[in-house]
């Protein structure tokens, strides 16, 4: 039973819709909604357009995938960055990890997840089909598989290295020195740096 009591159907509704974020109850959403209530109008006006132009204006960049302003992003539509090298990852936040290290100048692809059958996401839930397509226009040099080191990342490894061997393109990894289960955007800039720089061939690491 709902022990909750408020004095406004409108409050009441803010809380519910704050509670659904992730890691926020109804407590703390309270103290969120009570926070913002407190705020000049202008400010919450602000705030509130942000999550409309968020949910209405942001789209999926259709090359790689990562969250874009624009129908390509700014990395896919950079004359600067190299379209030969593609690093693909699990998620937008993969790719902003590796942005903060300056020391990736190649382009990505965001798979949008990773294999895990155990939650029912098999190669058809992400976007393997894309990134072949990509592979099959030839102009792709390099696959760099920047995936966790997790028993899931590792079986999207292995069929994206089965997929993708028989083309003419150079299939590597990132170095070990992200360690063993370790998800990228908890990686420090240094360690994910050295551990692009330093990638291996995909096959040799099959053999650790």
């Amino acid at each position: 039973m709902n022990t909750d009591s408020f004095p406004s159907q409108i409050l009441e509704n803010a809380v519910k819709e704050f509670s659904q974020l992730p890691g926020v109850g109804r407590k703390s959403a309270l103290r969120l909604v009570l926070f913002l209530l407190k705020q000049e109008k202008n400010d919450v006006l602000r705030f509130s357009d942000a999550l409309k132009k968020l949910c209405e204006e942001i789209v999926y960049c259709k090359v790689c995938y990562n969250l874009s302003d624009t129908e390509v992003c700014d990395i896919c539509s950079s004359t600067k960055r190299d379209h030969s090298t593609v690093c693909v990852v699990e998620n937008i936040k993969d790719v902003m990890a590796i942005e903060n290290t300056q020391q990736f100048f190649g382009v990505y692809h965001v798979l949008g997840g990773i294999i895990s059958p155990m939650d029912g996401i098999g190669p058809d839930d992400l976007t393997i089909k894309p990134l072949e397509d990509r592979v099959n226009s030839g102009e792709i040099k390099e696959l760099i598989f920047a995936l966790p080191t997790t028993m899931e990342g590792d079986t999207t490894n292995f069929y994206l290295f089965r997929k993708f061997n028989n083309h003419d393109i150079k299939i590597t990894t990132l170095a070990r020195g992200v360690s063993i289960g370790d998800e990228l955007e908890y990686t420090d800039e240094v360690t994910l740096g050295r551990s692009l720089i330093n990638r291996t061939p995909f096959e040799s690491s099959m053999k650790l």
